[in-house]
């Protein structure tokens, strides 16, 4: 990274930064085309869910390309100052790389679900297998997490 002064590299602040995101952002790659789109999510510490539809571009660029990136950011605020030159923003964010590969099994489809709806809703839910037949259910195996953030949002 190259601006050491705002690295964080404390994992639970990390960690804390990714729970109090309401979305996260998957980027993806096919044929040296990009594509990022912001989805729900579930994190586990490890790793992160999210489910589509059965079909459409998100799927194709995944079969494409398993290799993604997921950005996170929170606490943005806009920071004016007289000079034009020094304006700025606050914020904290993370970026994470990792390998995306979906779930298929019932039993890992419901625990990926229940990651995604513990972070919105705080607790597990049952689905019906008619429910999982209808969505396509992912994880990204996070290969590395890197946090950053600006030098008034020092929260550890």
């Amino acid at each position: 990274m190259r601006r050491t002064d705002k690295e964080i590299t404390e994992t639970a602040l990390i960690s804390r930064i990714i729970e109090q995101c309401d979305i996260c952002r998957l980027g993806l790659a096919k044929e040296n085309e990009p594509y990022i789109l912001p989805v729900s999510f579930g994190y586990d510490g490890q790793a992160i869910y999210f489910h589509t539809s059965l079909e459409g571009k998100k799927i194709e660029f995944m079969a494409a390309n398993s290799r993604v990136c997921v950005e996170f950011e929170r606490g943005v605020q806009i920071r004016p100052h007289d000079n034009p030159c020094a304006w700025t923003f606050s914020f904290q964010s993370v970026i994470a790389y990792g390998t995306v590969r979906e779930l298929t099994n019932p039993a890992d489809k419901v625990l990926g679900l229940n990651h995604i709806m513990r972070h919105y809703s705080g607790r597990e839910w049952v689905f019906d297998v008619k429910d999982l037949m209808g969505i396509r259910v992912w994880k990204v195996e996070i290969k590395s997490l890197t946090g950053k953030q600006s030098k008034d949002k020092l929260i550890s």
